[in-house]
């Protein structure tokens, strides 16, 4: 009786510790400075071509990652640099 408990109690203690490392760790968002994310993707739109906008994701090395499609179903994979804009 007294393994079993003790082995409950080690899952529990490994949960909390797990859950309190997870609450450390900040979220990866873009810096302060950044443009606004629909300015942007407006300058995606301004591409010659363009389609439409399939995926857009936050990089953790500070880029969004921007996929996007033109008018002759090619597809198109960018990295934006969040600050200037630009592709990278």
């Amino acid at each position: 009786m007294s393994r079993m408990f003790a082995t409950a109690l080690s899952f529990a203690l490994l949960a909390t510790v797990s859950t309190a490392f997870a609450q450390d760790n900040k979220p990866p968002v873009p810096p302060e400075n950044a443009l606004k994310l629909s300015a942007i993707i407006a300058t995606v739109e301004q591409r010659d071509a363009f389609q439409y906008v399939s995926d857009i994701e936050w990089n953790d090395e500070g880029y969004y990652d921007v996929v996007y499609f033109t008018t002759d179903k090619a597809k198109v994979e960018m990295k934006f640099n969040p600050v200037t804009g630009k592709p990278q």
